[in-house]
This record gives C-alpha cells, sequence and structure tokens, in this order.
C-alpha cells in the first residue's frame, strides 16, 4: 500500500488561512494537482486543506463548489464558516446531498450563479438551496447546453422558476436565458415586482398577453437578445422610467431574416425615447430606412444623457452593394453630428455601415469642442493605412480617444471596455 505524504502542522509565522474569505474548489485541486499525480494523495490534501480551513477561517464569504468531492458541509465547524456565505457559484452535475446540506446551515445567501449542465432531471438539492434563502437578491441561471438537453415535453427551468417564485419580492437582478420553452416562465415572471436588472430572452415562452404583465417599475438595466425586440418594447414601455442601460445581444452574430424587423425595430425606438429619458447606455438594431433615421434622431435629441451608443445597422439581405454600406455610414454620421446629445462618448458600429474617408473626416472635424469620442467596430478597412493616419491625426489633436477594430465578441460586449 503507498503511503500518504506527511502533513506538517508547524505554525507559520503570519496566519494567512484566518484571514481567507472564500473558496474556490476547482483552484484549489489544480494547485493540489501541481504537487501530486496520485488521485488518492490528491483527495487527501484536499481533506487536510478543508480541515485546515474549517478551523482558522473566521467566516466565509464566496464559494464556487463546482467539482466538489467533499462533504465539507457535515463538518463541526460549518455552520459557523458557511452561515455568513454571500455569494456562491454551482452547476446541477453535484450531487443534490452537497446543496441539502449547504441549504442546512446558509440560508441568507444573496447571490446564487448556477450551471445548468445535468444531463437528466432537475438537481432538487439545488431546488431546496434556493427555497430556504431568506435574503436572495441575485439569482443567474447558465445553461450549458452543449451538455444538457431536456426531453421533448419537459419544462427544464420548472422547479428552478418556482424555487425563486418564493423570492420574487426580494430578487432584484435576475439572469436567466431561456434556451429552452418555458411553460412555467409566464407565471412567475410577473411576480418579481423588485427587479433592477433584468437579463433574459423570452423566446416563444410568453404571448403578447403575458409579456404585457411582466411590470417592472423598478428596473433600471434591461439585456435581451436581438431577435426579442417586440417583447423588449413591451417591458420598456410597462416599466417605471428609471432605465439607464439598455442591451441587445447574442452569442451569435445576426445572419437570419429576422420577422417583421422593420416595424419591431421602429416600435422598439419609439418606445426608447418615450419611456426612458434617463438612459445612459443603448443598444438598437434596425434597418437604414428614412422613417428609422427620422426616429434615431428623435431618440438622440430626447434622450440627453446618453453616454454610449452600440449601432447594429441591418439589412436583412443576402449581398449588399458597398456602395449602400458607405451610403449609411453617410448618413448616420450626419445624424450624429447634427443631434448627438453632448455626453455621449462611446459609439460601437455593427453589421451593414461603412465610412469612408471623406465622411469620416468630416464627421471629426465637426466632433471638435465635444468630449473626446471613442469608437468601436469589427470593420478591417480602418486598418488601412489612410484610415489610420486619419485616425492617428485626430487622436493627436483629442478628438479621438480611441478606435478600435475589434471582434464581433468584443463589440457587442458591454463589459469590454476600450
Amino acid at each position: 500500500m503507498k503511503q500518504l505524504p506527511s502533513v506538517s502542522h508547524q505554525s507559520l509565522l503570519f496566519d494567512y488561512v484566518s484571514f481567507c474569505r472564500s473558496i474556490n474548489v476547482n483552484i484549489m485541486k489544480s494547485i493540489i494537482s501541481v504537487g501530486s499525480s496520485s488521485a488518492s494523495n490528491r483527495l487527501f490534501l484536499q481533506q487536510e486543506f478543508y480541515n485546515l480551513f474549517m478551523k482558522k477561517c473566521s467566516e466565509l464569504k464566496y464559494l464556487d463548489m463546482r467539482s466538489i468531492e467533499h462533504q465539507i458541509f457535515n463538518f463541526p465547524e460549518a455552520k459557523l464558516r458557511f452561515e455568513s456565505l454571500y455569494e456562491l457559484k454551482c452547476d446541477t452535475s453535484i450531487d443534490s446531498s452537497y446543496f441539502y446540506g449547504l441549504a442546512h446551515i446558509s440560508q441568507y445567501i444573496q447571490k446564487i450563479i448556477v450551471v445548468n449542465n445535468a444531463k437528466t432531471k432537475a438537481n432538487f438539492g439545488v431546488v431546496k438551496l434556493i427555497e430556504v434563502q431568506k435574503n436572495l437578491k441575485y439569482f443567474e441561471l447558465i445553461d450549458d447546453h452543449y451538455i444538457y438537453a431536456p426531453g421533448p415535453d419537459r419544462d427544464s427551468y420548472k422547479e428552478i422558476l418556482l424555487a425563486l417564485e418564493k423570492n420574487a419580492n426580494i430578487i432584484t437582478h435576475l439572469n436567466i436565458y431561456f434556451i429552452f420553452i418555458s411553460r412555467t416562465s409566464p407565471n412567475v415572471f410577473p411576480k418579481f415586482l423588485k427587479l433592477k436588472t433584468l437579463i433574459t430572452g423570452f423566446g416563444f415562452s410568453f404571448s403578447k398577453e403575458q409579456l404585457k404583465m411582466c411590470v417592472y417599475r423598478e428596473l433600471e438595466i434591461f439585456k435581451i437578445d436581438y431577435y426579442d425586440l417586440k417583447a423588449a418594447s413591451i417591458i420598456i414601455e410597462n416599466s417605471g422610467g428609471r432605465l439607464k442601460k439598455i442591451f441587445l445581444g447574442s452569442s451569435y452574430e445576426l445572419d437570419d431574416y429576422i420577422s417583421d424587423f422593420d416595424d419591431d425595430s421602429l416600435i422598439f425606438i419609439r418606445r426608447v425615447y418615450e419611456n426612458c429619458l434617463s438612459i445612459e447606455h443603448l443598444s438598437l438594431v434596425f434597418p437604414p430606412s428614412e422613417q428609422h433615421f427620422d426616429e434615431f434622431e428623435k431618440l438622440l435629441k430626447t434622450c440627453q444623457n446618453l453616454k454610449s451608443l452600440l449601432l447594429v445597422i441591418y439589412m436583412n439581405e443576402v449581398e449588399i452593394e458597398e456602395e449602400i454600406l458607405f451610403e449609411n455610414g453617410e448618413e448616420l454620421l450626419k445624424i450624429l453630428i447634427k443631434s448627438a446629445p453632448i455626453n455621449l462618448r462611446e459609439i460601437r458600429f455593427l453589421y451593414d455601415v461603412k465610412f469612408s474617408l471623406e465622411s469620416l473626416e468630416e464627421f471629426l472635424e465637426k466632433w471638435r469642442g465635444r468630449p473626446a469620442l471613442s469608437i468601436f467596430t469589427c470593420r478591417s478597412i480602418y486598418k488601412e493605412e489612410n484610415y489610420v493616419r486619419l485616425i492617428n491625426k485626430y487622436k493627436d489633436n483629442r478628438i479621438i480617444k480611441d478606435f478600435r477594430c475589434e471582434s464581433f465578441d468584443n463589440v457587442v460586449n458591454e463589459n469590454f471596455k476600450m
């Protein structure tokens, strides 16, 4: 039998562990694996780590328990260490017994992030943990759709949504993107009356009448899919006028024909300037028609607090002549220079729009006297020598703060900063 490694209990000059407030199981396991190739040795060292942590650490604020292999919630000191837990990250492939153990001792978790990657039925341990919470403010469900797939007649979100319903009056941040149809969500979502942040994709789960029941008067941050403009307009219309950030996004690029796109995008622009006078960060997607440009200009004149814009000009066509792209860009820059609010400092451009050298120079020349502008795009044309020379000229004059050609993912990612 292979001898297990000896563990030294010699005291350190400084008691680092007593100041520890977080555990990330994956990181801890990675560190241990560097010094031991034996699975039994690694398990032993993990056990010793948890023993030391339970004895030394006064309280725990953050736990990422993905890939956990030890019943640490059964330790004698567990209640004292975990009753102050603030944030938890986990996944549904973990055995439910771990969650039942944690539910018994941690009932004031404020932030829970669940990765939904179980291949079978719902994890009722996770459901129980959510149910017993008394101060849950933030909940996020991440579907690992490459692994997880529900049965054809199964509402894969039902049990978790019903558990969240018991905390609906205190949850302020909700992030659930429905990859699969959820028949339960239309009954539960109207009950989240205190939401300040909503990140979701309603998809085919909600009818128009059901969406109108979702009234969030305290909503400040709203993110939804490009393809959900109809739903977005209804949510915005029923918001309380406090929205500061509206993001349209997707994990994939627009590459299909969008039903009712012209009408829905027009209504979306109108709902924003009618209901969101405090908006600071905004995503818009619309075709380059005269009517849409007119409504966009009204929005710029009305929403004077705007600081950043993501403009997705999308023509819903397969092939577009380059001359048309330059015409779209010229019209867009004319509107921006004429009507952009003074606080606007960042613009991101996507899809069916290009700026000729002449139009871009005219725009930048007329931008003088305003705050320096940051521009994001994924068009490689702006890496050409003539454009680089022009951009550097206006950077030197402090008219441009930054001009970047980035990947599609970075341009649409509101958290990616220049």
